[in-house]
């Protein structure tokens, strides 16, 4: 495994990890005061975070990659 496949498969799985985190922060939240567990909320929730993760993802990947690979 060369370099650049290690920290693209690095950068997506820490990626899943942080997605996974603040989704959930966000989630004990919401199940606390507003929406009951696997409700259409719980399910917009993991959905509206993970469709701002990627594009922040998908925006940073270049930076980082630059920063690692040089």
């Amino acid at each position: 495994m060369n370099k650049k496949t290690l920290v693209g498969i690095s950068y997506v799985s820490a990626w899943v990890i942080l997605w996974g985190t603040v989704a959930s922060f966000i989630d004990f939240y919401f199940l606390q005061n507003t929406y009951l567990p696997g409700s259409l909320g719980q399910f917009s929730t993991f959905i509206i975070t993970a469709l701002i993760s990627s594009i922040s993802a998908t925006y940073l990947f270049p930076i980082v990659n630059n920063k690692l690979m040089s």
